[in-house]
């Protein structure tokens, strides 16, 4: 008999790629505001999402829900963490860097972790205590002990103090590091981090739907997940710092200066 975690994996892989390959092949420019300045929506966001809840809701019907676009979803017993379409501005200006993330939570715990590339159809995937993979390749975070030596990547909210403060961050870190990229999804900034592709990851301000999916992933991939305190993150306050420990620690010591 499948478990509940086996039919919740199968069922988040299933609807990320079906949403992904909808985004892909039925582009739609007809945007939209949310608060801040340059915070789209699309119709496809929307669209995305209506799918992925009601998929969710015919195979599990008690499960809570908290998506992006339509809100929380009260339930009673496990609760899906929905981001349609991260990387809205980026679909929107046809920059092939967006996906769709959905992670899974049983009694405060984070089970499953999806994120869907459509552009370069990557299934990046996790299960709590069993790894993390990038379709078949298991994943494991970069070994770069040196800041000199790393390329990390951070993204900046819509808001406008605290897009100021994380410039400080920016600067400080452009200066100490190999590189910083700035790549507009974080869930995939996440999916690369878990992959060794960047050595490390902040950001602050993010939604639980940005981030539940991908940081279930870096955990299961090695890495050291806190917030810039160097406390356990939560999902709900969205202050991330993500990285192999002896890197971790050289980037909480950036922050606490900067």
């Amino acid at each position: 008999m499948p478990t509940l975690n086996d039919r919740a994996l199968s069922l988040a892989r299933g609807i990320a790629v079906r949403a992904g390959r909808f985004l892909r092949e039925r582009r739609s420019l007809r945007i939209s505001f949310k608060s801040g300045v340059g915070n789209l929506v699309t119709d496809m966001d929307r669209a995305s999402e209506e799918r992925i809840l009601r998929a969710i809701r015919k195979e599990f019907p008690g499960h809570a829900i908290v998506a992006e676009e339509s809100g929380r979803h009260a339930g009673e017993e496990g609760r899906w963490f929905v981001d349609p379409l991260d990387g809205t501005t980026n679909y929107a200006h046809g920059l092939p860097l967006y996906a769709v993330s959905i992670g899974f939570e049983w009694k405060g715990k984070m089970e499953v972790g999806v994120v869907y590339h459509p552009e370069l159809d990557d299934l990046w995937w996790a299960r709590r205590g069993e790894g993390a993979f990038r379709n078949r390749d298991r994943l494991r975070i970069s070994k770069t002990s040196r800041l000199d030596r790393a390329m990390l990547c951070t993204g900046f909210p819509y808001a406008m103090k605290p897009k100021i403060a994380n410039l400080k961050f920016f600067s400080t870190f452009v200066r100490r590091a190999r590189a910083v990229r700035r790549l507009g999804a974080a869930s995939l900034d996440l999916c690369f981090t878990a992959a060794g592709i960047y050595d490390g990851f902040w950001e602050s301000r993010l939604g639980p739907w940005d981030i539940a999916a991908g940081l279930l992933l870096c955990r299961e991939a090695g890495a050291v997940a806190t917030d810039y305190a160097g406390k356990p993150t939560d999902l709900f306050t969205g202050e991330l710092v993500v990285a192999n420990r002896a890197i971790h620690g050289q980037m909480l010591a950036v922050l606490r200066r900067a």
